[in-house]
């Protein structure tokens, strides 16, 4: 259960970053696209679509900066806005 959940949240955020369906299911370590959407369907009840739009993804950057793909993390004592 634990690694499903590590490999769901890796699509995730590539799916939020703008990577297409296929590519992150390729590279979240999913067998095929289906299989990540049966995942997506299962966590979450959206498509993987839907979830890439999904606001609550952004609220990662607050709590782990630099978590999201190609954003640096910010210096010390500087806090985003």
């Amino acid at each position: 259960r634990a690694a499903r959940l590590v490999r769901f949240d890796h699509a995730a955020h590539l799916l939020a970053a703008g990577v297409a369906p296929a590519a992150a299911a390729a590279r979240g370590g999913y067998a095929d696209q289906s299989h990540l959407h049966r995942e997506v369907r299962a966590f979450t009840g959206l498509t993987p679509t839907a979830l890439a739009a999904a606001p609550w993804l952004a609220i990662d950057d607050v709590a782990w900066p630099g978590s999201a793909p190609g954003r640096p993390a910010p210096r010390a004592g500087v806090t985003r806005r």
